[in-house]
């Protein structure tokens, strides 16, 4: 059992964090309410707001307050309730400081190294997690956190090539099969944490990510030396997934097979089914954005072949022609929507037949 900042986790699984609109208080509030750790995208979780395309940052505010009350209500004190933050968005700092002011246990921060993130307002009070793809980020984060702020994480998630969204290696890696397997990243990840928890007096706790498909996985992955495990494209095939009924049958429905590696407009590859917008931009296809909240630091509106705010919004509502529908490489394994109580207790009675 992981000890988070003092807080037991009861159940070693952590619901990944999923924007836009895909994991917010609903979906953490229920994971949180089986022990779990649920996890609200703080990734434009105000889309839905009336003035979201005209003041996306008041929109987004007023929805990480609400999402996080909403989640606090259903978990009813069980679990923990974290929000996931990238790095690349433009207002990184601000979102993650409303986030921690409205009450989040943890922050999960990845999608570019959050090297100045222990320096955030109220960071001292809240358990903060990187995300990291390679044992060198992670020497290099630990490093740099212990010598600037005197902070060690309070737990890591390593994101393997199998995830879905955003992904920290790099086109080549993935499309010739080469970047590292999560079995080889773990030890790897394990032996560079090691003396920054002696020196804490504490244990850091690792989570992995990305192709951890069931509760067989993550028993194995717990035998070499895992905490627990991230999971997310599985919650999506729940009742109490925040996204649209379309968007959870798209998923349902969905194969292996239609899992690509694409560019997304962050300047990161990603991983999302190949659907008529992803076909169409293959193609070499660019479609302007018709508005633009400058969500991204590294996105160019002059330039970026599409809006991926847009995408996401119309992929959370069930467009299939015009939706980026980010996913995990094992997508297949969202088979059926069925609540997130049912889920987890399959998920641990897998994990405890390896027992």
């Amino acid at each position: 059992m992981a000890v988070i900042r003092g807080k037991k986790l009861e159940l070693p699984v952590i619901q990944g964090g999923m924007g836009i609109g895909v994991s917010l208080g609903n979906l953490a509030g229920y994971v949180a309410r089986e022990g779990g750790m649920g996890v609200i995208s703080i990734a434009n979780p105000g889309y839905a707001e009336r003035d979201f395309w005209d003041d996306p940052e008041a929109a987004n505010f007023r929805a990480i307050e609400k999402e996080i009350r909403k989640a606090r209500e259903i978990a009813g004190g069980c679990g923990m309730i974290a929000v996931n933050a990238m790095v690349a968005t433009r207002s990184y700092r601000e979102s993650v400081e409303k986030a921690i002011s409205a009450g989040a246990d943890a922050v999960i921060s990845g999608a570019g190294l959050p090297i100045n993130l222990p320096g955030f307002a109220g960071a001292e009070k809240t358990a903060l997690a990187p995300v990291v793809s390679s044992a060198r980020a992670a020497a290099a984060l630990l490093k740099l956190w212990d010598k600037r702020f005197g902070r060690q994480p309070d737990f890591l998630v390593i994101e393997g090539s199998r995830a879905g969204g955003h992904l920290g290696f790099s086109q080549q890696e993935l499309k010739e099969g080469r970047a590292k397997p999560l079995e080889q990243l773990l030890p790897e990840i394990l032996a560079e944490v090691a003396p920054f928890a002696e020196k804490a007096g504490r244990e850091i706790p690792v989570f992995v990510a990305g192709g951890v498909r069931d509760g067989h996985d993550l028993a194995r992955f717990m035998r070499l030396g895992a905490a627990g495990a991230q999971m997310a494209t599985r919650f999506i095939a729940t009742e109490e997934c925040d996204a649209s009924p379309a968007y959870k049958e798209i998923m349902v429905k969905a194969d292996q097979s239609q899992a690509v590696i694409i560019e997304s407009p962050v300047g990161m590859p990603g991983r999302a089914l190949a659907s008529p917008l992803i076909r169409e931009i293959c193609r070499g296809r660019r479609i302007p954005p018709r508005r633009c909240t400058r969500c991204l630091t590294p996105c160019d509106p002059q330039t970026t072949p599409y809006c991926i705010t847009a995408a996401l919004v119309e992929a959370v509502r069930g467009n299939w022609q015009k939706g980026l529908f980010f996913c995990g490489a094992d997508v297949d394994r969202a088979d059926r929507i069925r609540p997130v109580a049912e889920l987890l207790a399959s998920i641990m009675e897998e994990w405890r037949e390896e027992q």
